[in-house]
């Protein structure tokens, strides 16, 4: 039953892979999708434009939907688990938040500071948030693995990666207030979230990053089923927690820190997700969980991303308030059983 769910997760990947080739403000039909990408674009003006929105655009969006909500979706359940908490994510020990302020440090001072908008910089300014947020992002998480090593309680943990979260948007808060308003529409914008802000070799170099960060993460399926049978139970069979603790938050940070230097914030993904995978595979096994919950969360981010550029809409939705309108009712519907 669960290699027959498995397949039917790849065929669903696949069919929306597709459909995010062929949707968007141009319809582009099937056979010329797959004209283009046999790499045969038979001449005229009509083939070029098609080929040009799928090899410039459509791919890399599509590409980088599936990479990110695989590695969100991973970053959730390695949390959840840790934690022992269903309504823990990625963002719940700061490190969104770290790599947000990140880039407000460098968005909302450069205008400023230096007299020229970040967002007026083109590729130079895109490399710049790209930096910053991964700093920002790694800058708290070292933080946080400073503090597991001092604090033995996970809830306690919990708490200060809340604090240090609170802490963060206090400072971009105060940020905005002294910045010009060139400069805070391009860090909302940035905090809205999109998966079309990678492409080229930005988008190559994300997708080699999350290829070897994701079977990487795979590394740590048995520790963290050991972590689910309890503290004591887990050392008796030989496991040092606070190692394991700190091996399973740096994978979840170092995830999260990636997808949202390219990306930007994505909520609720990582926080939904693990929870899909466990009622679709009704099971706590991590060697199960893993890879459902990578291929579940690689489907929900392409399902995101097409509904955010759905034919009839102008431009496209912000990916978060997607994200938010799937992600919401499944938090929800765990509040309520768990009651």
């Amino acid at each position: 039953m669960k290699r027959l769910w498995f397949f039917m997760l790849l065929v669903l990947i696949a069919a929306l892979f597709v459909l995010n080739l062929l949707l968007g403000t141009v319809h582009i039909p099937l056979r010329a999708v797959l004209t283009v990408l046999g790499g045969r674009i038979p001449e005229g003006d009509q083939w070029d434009i098609w080929a040009n929105i799928i090899w410039s655009s459509r791919v890399p969006q599509a590409l980088t939907a599936l990479m990110a909500g695989a590695g969100l979706a991973v970053s959730g359940l390695q949390m959840q688990t840790v934690f022992r908490n269903p309504l823990a994510g990625p963002s719940v020990l700061g490190i969104s938040n770290g790599a947000s302020l990140g880039v407000a440090l460098v968005v909302l001072m450069s205008g400023s500071l230096g007299g020229v908008a970040l967002s007026r910089l083109g590729y130079l300014g895109d490399v710049a948030l790209s930096i910053a947020a991964v700093a920002g992002a790694l800058a708290v998480m070292a933080l946080i693995v400073w503090v597991s090593r001092r604090v033995q309680g996970n809830v306690t943990l919990l708490i200060i990666g809340v604090m240090i979260g609170y802490l963060a948007n206090a400072v971009i808060g105060v940020l905005k207030f002294f910045s010009n308003e060139e400069d805070i529409k391009a860090y909302v914008v940035w905090g809205l979230g999109s998966f079309a802000r990678v492409s080229g070799d930005q988008m190559v170099l994300f997708v080699v990053l999350m290829l070897i960060l994701l079977p990487l993460s795979m590394l740590l399926v048995k520790t963290m089923n050991l972590l689910l049978l309890g503290d004591a139970y887990a050392r008796n069979l030989g496991l040092n927690i606070q190692r394991a603790r700190t091996l399973v938050i740096l994978s979840s940070g170092v995830l999260v820190a990636i997808v949202t230097a390219y990306c930007g914030p994505i909520m609720f993904i990582g926080l939904a997700v693990p929870h899909l995978a466990r009622a679709l595979f009704r099971t706590s096994d991590h060697r199960i969980l893993m890879p459902a919950t990578m291929l579940s969360g690689g489907i929900l981010a392409l399902l995101c991303n097409l509904i955010a550029r759905m034919p009839g809409f102008e431009g496209a939705l912000p990916v978060n308030s997607v994200t938010a309108l799937v992600g919401a009712p499944v938090i929800a519907a765990v509040l309520f059983r768990k009651k």
